[in-house]
């Protein structure tokens, strides 16, 4: 790592007292007003990204040893709250940026500080398609493959490539039960060829496409896997929680954001709106108010029962405790009912607001899309129900929670 690097870093303090919600708050503004150019460019425009790391947004999980934030599973969320209401494709590059890089916890300090200390540090990664391969050599790895749904790609400074170990024959390295070994190699954006796929139904904004590389170099301390806790430097609570589950707390923390902002903009069209045939407003119709109300209260209830959720795991965590099954059971439900009832909420506003709706640069009709895209991710599968229930229900659950 360069010494104008370690500098950089070092500027950076300590962030660990940072109000991160209140950060988040002073982004929204400018946020709202990019959204069209973010949908539009298929990318976060570069003034967002900018004011991002200035306020140090893409820090808030690295440790403190390197002037990260630690922040806990609540700040997280809320912050993806906030930002995802005001732009879902910006939180969700967010969102993924900050789940990977917990791995700064498994590198060695100097490696960690080399790939998150620089001012606009990003780290994506995404599944790899079958046959990525980092095949072994002196000192390291020579990694080749290609890696789909890399959000954040764009703007990202180093890529994570999940490869299967090969000898130096190519022949993969089995562990103990007889499984391939993965592990993930970090490699330098310049290191990758993108591949422009990301043309979809919504968070058109992330930037999410594929990226290649052929024989790239990985030195051995440029590598981790995040199934491995033994390898994790740092002794704080956060890093102690699995990077997947992570990602929920982001996602659905993102989903109950975008959720409110849609009844905060039926709210306003419902005030003055009569549809055709009727004398009254919107929200003068008993059918309105009723559904309305509703979704009010089950879009509150599901946040109530997210936080109440992260709050115990975190206390937990925080105790030294090992989360029971029981609790990371109950921590699933909450995080892919807030997501699913999200997209009830957003469902019902979107017809309730009749044609209104389906215009683009309407306040709905790009943050339906959003969430119908946003929802299909594997959080919000509605198998993760059946595993939380065989493990509420006393069964050894078929996937691991």
């Amino acid at each position: 790592m360069s010494e104008d690097l370690k500098t950089e870093a070092a500027q950076a303090g300590d962030l660990g007292d940072v109000d991160w919600v209140a950060r988040a708050l002073t982004l929204v503004p400018q946020i709202e007003a990019a959204a069209n150019d973010i949908e539009k460019g298929r990318q976060v425009t570069d003034a967002v990204m900018a004011a991002l790391h200035e306020q140090a947004m893409f820090k808030m999980f690295l440790p403190r040893s390197i002037g990260g934030g630690e922040a806990t599973p609540m700040e997280f969320a809320r912050v993806m709250e906030v930002i995802g209401g005001a732009d879902a494709s910006t939180a969700w590059c967010l969102g993924q940026a900050l789940g990977c890089s917990l791995a700064s916890a498994h590198l060695d300090r100097d490696v960690a500080l080399d790939v998150f200390g620089p001012k606009n540090a990003v780290l994506a990664w995404g599944p790899a398609r079958s046959g990525a391969k980092a095949r072994a050599v002196d000192g390291g790895y020579k990694s080749s493959g290609l890696w789909m749904f890399v959000s954040g790609l764009p703007q990202a400074t180093w890529v994570g490539g999940h490869c299967i170990l090969c000898d130096a024959d190519g022949e993969p390295s089995l562990d103990k039960d007889g499984k391939p070994v993965t592990r993930t190699m970090l490699m330098p954006i310049s290191s990758a060829k993108i591949i422009d796929v990301w043309h979809v139904l919504g968070l058109r904004g992330t930037g999410s496409n594929n990226y290649e590389v052929k024989d790239v170099f990985v030195p051995e301390a440029y590598t981790m896997w995040r199934e491995n806790v033994d390898e994790i430097r740092e002794t704080g609570a956060l890093y102690r929680i699995p990077i997947v589950t992570a990602y929920g707390f982001g996602f659905s923390g993102l989903a109950l954001g975008l959720a409110q902002a849609m009844l905060d903009e039926f709210m306003k069209l419902a005030l003055q709106k009569k549809a055709r045939g009727f004398s009254m407003t919107l929200s003068e119709n008993p059918v309105i108010q009723s559904e309305f109300s509703q979704s009010i209260g089950r879009l509150r209830a599901a946040r109530g029962y997210l936080f109440e959720m992260l709050e115990a795991y975190w206390e937990t965590l925080s105790a030294g405790d090992a989360p029971s099954l029981e609790l990371r059971a109950l921590l699933r439900t909450a995080i892919s009912t807030a997501m699913v009832t999200s997209r009830d909420v957003v469902d019902f506003t979107y017809h309730a607001a009749g044609t209104n709706s389906i215009f683009e640069g309407s306040p709905f009709e790009r943050r339906f899309r959003d969430m119908h895209t946003l929802t299909q991710q594997g959080q919000a599968h509605l198998s993760n129900f059946q595993f939380a229930g065989q493990a509420l229900m006393g069964t050894v659950p078929t996937r691991r929670l």
